[in-house]
């Protein structure tokens, strides 16, 4: 980003978060407080963690661990509804006035799992699953933890009906960001939100013949799975309401906001072959911020092994004469075994730290942050080359020619901060996110070649995409990096 486009967002940050002030400040002496307690029926133990929400609009507030939960809104009509998961709902119409406190307490009896999910996602409001004019699915942080998936992009792979994200091979980058697609479009098609704000994209230009070539996606594997409470999915197009990256839906994930709680976890798995040894540990922990506000943070490990799936090569190796072939491997002391590619998936270490965070500046407003850094290393390999292929080997270091290895670093991170509040009926929010996604590939073939850079530079708006490409004599490096920024005004009126 240049130092003008910077000095224009921290402008437009400045007079953004004064105007909102201005426009909240009075609302104090305009609103009343309701306040309660859930309790199960049977027994009336106090429910901790139930949510109650204002239907209607984005207000909202989660009960302590005693079963009591505060909510701040302007005078007037609402309807509340409180909902636990193993709970039946309940629902409560209410009259505040200006300075009121009302007290609404609720009791829900055992029912089902949780149906009526809250939603944002396609609406740009609360509303239940039920009430969205499109289809939305939402996965709630215990689907999640019950999927057996690792990652954020298989996750939702198992999870959501016509979202398709698989670990690619013999790709180069794209053996470590895969390529997500939904409803069958590309990755450019469907937009990510994190808390209803725009995802960076990855660096990456999907370029060697996997879905998706000649785009740029979201790297959603740079998320920890742990930092999320829920995922809300719009599987229809939406371009008229985002914009048009999201002809082919929106995916918005909600990062957790849990305090009072320590979690950790930590699981391993293994394909049926033997191969693909995978550990994770996640560990999330939350803390209140005064009487409403929040802080929770979330750390994530995981190692995961590669997979290897090819058989036996039976193609020419030295000669296009299979004798030829066969005599000269026995000379060798070879078989057709050491000369076969490895195709399956990448090997991966990652390390990811994620924090979500509010702070009520009074009543009506609140001021919110969120983002994250992730570090992945991966190792690939590509195309075996063959002791027939003179213009790819050097004899005289690999007289049996080689597999090259990828070793593949990328590194995310990500920051989003802004105000919300509301005044006569109409939600505000003001923010600024901006985020980066840098990889770094050296692609190991240990051949003396020359040296030359090529230096591509992109800027769109207040994104900028560099290519650095430099061929050593140890081997191919590439540098891809793409950073976004990204000013958002939202005014919601209830109705």
């Amino acid at each position: 980003m240049t130092s003008r486009s910077l000095t224009t967002t921290v402008q437009a940050l400045l007079f953004g978060v004064l105007m909102l002030v201005l426009t909240i400040s009075p609302l104090s002496a305009q609103t009343g407080t309701i306040t309660g307690t859930v309790v199960a029926t049977q027994g009336g133990a106090p429910l901790s963690g139930a949510s109650v929400s204002v239907i209607g609009t984005v207000r909202g507030s989660v009960t302590n661990p005693n079963g009591v939960y505060e909510i701040t809104v302007p005078a007037g009509v609402y309807t509340l509804r409180a909902r636990m998961i193993g709970f039946a709902s309940a629902e409560r119409r209410v009259t505040v006035r200006a300075g009121q406190l009302l007290t609404v307490d609720f009791q829900l009896p055992p029912g089902a799992l949780l149906i009526d999910e809250i939603s944002v996602t396609g609406s740009r409001t609360a509303r239940t699953v039920e009430e969205t004019p499109v289809p939305v699915d939402v996965i709630s942080s215990a689907d999640v933890r019950s999927s057996g998936q690792f990652e954020t992009g298989q996750l939702l792979s198992f999870e959501v009906p016509s979202f398709h994200a698989s670990h690619q091979t013999i790709s180069d980058g794209t053996d470590h960001v895969n390529p997500a697609s939904l409803r069958g479009l590309g990755p450019d098609q469907v937009l990510v939100l994190v808390n209803g704000k725009r995802r960076h994209q990855s660096g990456l230009v999907h370029v060697n013949g996997t879905f998706g070539r000649g785009t740029v996606g979201v790297d959603l594997n740079a998320i920890p799975t742990a930092a999320i409470q829920r995922i809300e999915v719009l599987r229809d197009g939406a371009a008229a309401q985002y914009g048009s990256d999201a002809i082919s839906g929106v995916i918005n994930i909600v990062l957790k906001e849990q305090t009072d709680a320590l979690e950790m976890n930590s699981s391993v798995g293994i394909t049926g072959e033997g191969d693909g040894e995978t550990v994770k540990t996640d560990i999330n922990y939350g803390f209140g911020i005064g009487d409403r506000g929040y802080f929770n943070i979330t750390g994530e490990f995981l190692d995961r092994g590669r997979t290897d799936r090819s058989e036996t090569f039976t193609g020419a190796i030295f000669t296009s004469d299979g004798a030829t072939d066969a005599a000269e491997l026995s000379a060798r002391g070879l078989t057709r075994d050491d000369f076969t590619m490895k195709t399956g998936q990448s090997e991966a270490i990652v390390g990811a730290a994620f924090f979500n965070s509010a702070y009520p500046l009074d009543e009506t407003a609140e001021l919110y942050a969120f983002g994250g850094v992730s570090h992945r290393n991966g190792v690939a390999t590509g195309f075996y080359r063959l002791p027939r292929q003179e213009e790819r080997v050097v004899f005289e270091i690999f007289p049996n020619g080689f597999l090259p290895e990828i070793h593949t670093e990328i590194d995310d991170a990500s920051v989003g901060a802004g105000i919300r509040g509301n005044r006569s009926g109409w939600d505000l929010d003001f923010s600024v996110s901006h985020g980066s996604n840098s990889i770094q590939l050296l692609q190991c073939l240990f051949i003396v070649i020359t040296s030359k850079k090529i230096l591509i530079s992109l800027i769109v708006k207040e994104e900028t995409r560099n290519v650095v490409q430099a061929n050593k004599s140890s081997g191919t490096a590439q540098h891809l990096k793409s950073q976004e920024t990204h000013t958002q005004i939202s005014f919601v009126h209830r109705f």
